[in-house]
């Protein structure tokens, strides 16, 4: 299998392992890049794979809650791209976005097909106005992702990190906590659920719980871990404790009840939250949450810097 010069580049920016590292790794396993990126793991020239916060498309993410009495408290997040950031500023394209998110807010799915044949405030549908956007502005823009989070009681809370607008952003966080304390308790409810949705911003969780992790996931884990131990030239019981550590290790790390609260370093997010519902006295349960992060998993055209990896490369 072929590699070319921004997959070297990409390697780089998605382990923060040398170049010419990233392109022994690739001349290694034939330029398969997930190959690569577990060799340069296992030889510890890369850290545990994780979303990466380098992704490069443009665009926005806008986030939006309501509260029914019918339906309970809605919240949805919704990631529109660009090609340039340039349009992500343009009042017209964040006009679009928020009322994009508002109108998700009623979907029945989180289907994007679904949303673009939805009626657009304005009049037409989404999609015919996102069309419409292209041809006046100039530029490609898609409704790539959608989900919708959901409470009987108690609260979800929004956030964005680095607004760009209020609702819009870079990285839109719900948090969805809930509970059947009284009213008076929702003011405490919000303020975690902001704590924690900053902490979802900063840490990256992959899953509510460890066993919601993807299964393949956890297997790629297992093979890399297995490789390591295998290199300590340790007896074989002692190489399948340090498989299952390092397993248990990286889901603990991943799993956000399991993650350490970020604002004191020590407190797991499962203790925060039982801990809030002693303070609100009815019990508080995380139920679900949704971090999207503009451009996650989207490659862009390579800049210049592909030159450079390219002579490397030729060399």
């Amino acid at each position: 299998m072929a590699y070319t010069a921004a997959d070297v580049k990409k390697l780089r920016e998605k382990t923060g392992a040398g170049m010419m590292d990233c392109k022994k790794a690739l001349d290694e396993t034939d330029g398969d890049f997930a190959a690569a990126e577990d060799a340069l793991r296992v030889k510890g020239l890369a850290a545990a794979a994780k979303k990466s916060s380098r992704t490069a498309a443009e665009g926005l993410v806008g986030v939006a809650v309501v509260s029914d009495r019918n339906r309970g408290t809605r919240g949805v997040a919704v990631e529109v791209n660009s090609e340039t950031d340039f349009v992500a500023k343009n009042d017209q394209f964040q006009d679009f976005v928020r009322n994009t998110t508002q109108v998700a807010l009623g979907a029945a799915s989180d289907d994007v097909e679904a949303l673009k044949a939805a009626a657009y405030p304005a009049g037409g549908t989404v999609g015919e106005v996102l069309t419409n956007n292209v041809a006046t502005i100039g530029e490609n823009q898609q409704i790539r992702r959608m989900k919708t989070v959901t409470v009987s009681g108690g609260v979800i809370v929004p956030y964005v990190h680095n607004a760009a607008a209020p609702n819009l952003g870079k990285i839109g966080v719900l948090v969805a906590l809930e509970s059947e304390g009284g009213a008076g308790d929702m003011g405490k409810l919000e303020d975690l659920g902001k704590q924690i949705a900053m902490h979802i911003a900063a840490a990256f969780p992959m899953a509510l719980t460890a066993e919601d992790l993807d299964p393949e996931l956890i297997e790629r884990e297992r093979k890399v871990a297995a490789e390591k131990a295998a290199e300590s030239g340790k007896p074989a019981e002692v190489q399948a404790k340090m498989v299952d550590g390092a397993v248990a290790k990286f889901a603990k790390e991943n799993a956000l009840l399991s993650q350490v609260f970020v604002m004191d370093n020590k407190t797991p997010i499962a203790q925060v939250v039982e801990q809030a519902g002693k303070d609100v006295g009815a019990k508080v349960v995380l139920k679900d949450y949704v971090r999207f992060q503009l451009g996650e998993g989207i490659e862009k055209e390579a800049s210049d810097f592909a030159a450079e990896v390219a002579a490397a490369v030729a060399g």
